[in-house]
């Protein structure tokens, strides 16, 4: 799972080794006297991505403490604290969307943590006037929450007690990619629930006393709607626990090694895999261009909370970390070392320079989006960008698109400076 358009796989060739030790003795970006090897990029790539998930994994446990102080004690004041660890939470885990693709064993086990977008009603009461779901899915009204059992597709299913398993086997259920019962955006549902206001400002509106015990509990199953949510946070934790552990070191036996055991050529192209289609297919295309061409905010990211301009932000914040070789952590340090710019700036000085530039003007341009959705007087989150008829929420976002085309155009040149050809990232079928 991941984006309901899934990117299909790039056609990447190695055509040389890279051997670019020798090549210069400049100082490479990450402050080292030696020049920087593959294999020194290669390892701080996975000591990043260590720190990243480590981050995420941190700020899940996080969310979980204080969704189960919220469980406990419902109250305004405990839901806005679950809202807010909810959106910190998002901030170093759109930075590890770069490692997705490339890397196999994250693909694979993300979309039980980030797939979107979902058809609410699979897991709680939704507002039926309005609600878009996806056409022919037999779970989209089902409530898990106020059932004891569900049939989706002539199989009918047990969910009288709502555990972390039973929940992710639920995900994809009946053959649809919008039936998703996990992860950070079913979250974002229990906490937020439906954004009813279509273009106009404002999002979902979930009351806390959808978790009060007993007397006072707003439209039923209170206690089951608490359950669910505790199992929910619990499997996110659990999940980053396991991704943080394949990417740590001093394991002989986990990615991070397996990666390490690698010629260097082929994790380089890793690397670069992940950045090109991070940039076109799925943040270019999937994540705005769909939304945007289509009118719909029923395709943006973060649509329960109106934060979809963060998580593109850091997004492509995770695609500049990688090429840097650099990534700030959430307690102000920073994870650096030898780079892919070293490597490129040892070939060819001037591409390094146009690519840095064009990540640059990239952050620059998802930095604008930031801006305009947390103006204080007018505010214009990304589901109001992309309302019919708004020239200046369009250009603002296709100002965005256009940057990330431009610099997956000069990563390809960089690929084939380290000597990878044939990078070709998808375009998931978008004309850019």
């Amino acid at each position: 799972m991941g984006a309901r358009f899934p990117i299909q796989a790039l056609t990447v060739a190695i055509t040389a080794p890279i051997a670019l030790a020798a090549c210069s003795s400049l100082q490479g970006t990450s402050g080292s006297a030696e020049p920087a090897t593959p294999a020194g990029a290669v390892e701080n790539y996975t000591d990043i991505a260590h720190a990243t998930y480590q981050d995420a994994l941190i700020s899940a446990r996080a969310l979980d403490e204080a969704t189960d102080a919220f469980i406990a004690h419902p109250g305004e004041q405990t839901l806005a604290a679950a809202r807010q660890a909810w959106l910190a939470s998002r901030v170093p885990y759109q930075q590890s969307e770069v490692f997705r693709f490339g890397n196999a064993i994250v693909d694979d086990w993300e979309g039980q943590l980030n797939a979107w977008p979902l058809d609410e009603g699979l897991i709680d009461y939704v507002d039926t006037s309005d609600y878009q779901h996806e056409l022919g899915n037999a779970g989209a009204t089902v409530n898990i929450i106020a059932s004891q059992s569900i049939t989706i597709g002539g199989e009918t299913i047990d969910v009288s007690s709502l555990t972390s398993g039973l929940l992710a086997d639920l995900n994809e259920i009946g053959g649809s990619e919008a039936n998703v019962a996990t992860g950070y955006h079913a979250i974002e549902f229990l906490l937020w629930g439906q954004d009813l206001h279509g273009f106009d400002a404002g999002n979902g509106e979930r009351p806390y006393t959808d978790y009060v015990q007993g007397e006072g509990c707003s439209h039923g199953h209170c206690d089951r709607r608490a359950a669910y949510l505790d199992a929910i946070t619990d499997l996110l934790v659990s999940d980053l626990e396991w991704m943080t552990a394949q990417w740590a070191p001093g394991s002989s036996d986990n990615y991070r090694a397996e990666l390490l055991a690698m010629e260097p050529s082929a994790a380089i192209q890793k690397m670069l895999f992940g950045m090109g289609s991070l940039s076109l297919g799925e943040l270019a295309g999937e994540r705005m261009k769909v939304a945007l061409e289509a009118n719909s905010y029923e395709d943006e990211h973060d649509c329960f909370s109106d934060n979809t301009h963060n998580s593109h932000y850091y997004d492509a914040k995770g695609i500049q970390n990688v090429y840097l070789g650099r990534y700030t952590r959430i307690d102000g340090r920073t994870v650096s070392g030898p780079s892919l710019s070293d490597l490129v700036a040892q070939q060819d000085p001037a591409l390094d320079s146009q690519l840095r530039n064009e990540l640059a003007a990239t952050m620059d341009a998802v930095q604008t989006l930031k801006d305009a959705a947390e103006n204080q007087d007018h505010p214009m989150p990304f589901d109001m960008m992309i309302a019919p008829g708004n020239a200046r929420g369009a250009e603002l976002v296709s100002t965005a698109i256009t940057a990330l085309v431009t610099q997956t155009g000069e990563i390809e040149k960089a690929s084939e400076t380290l000597g990878i050809q044939s990078m070709k990232p998808d375009d998931a079928g978008h004309t850019f």
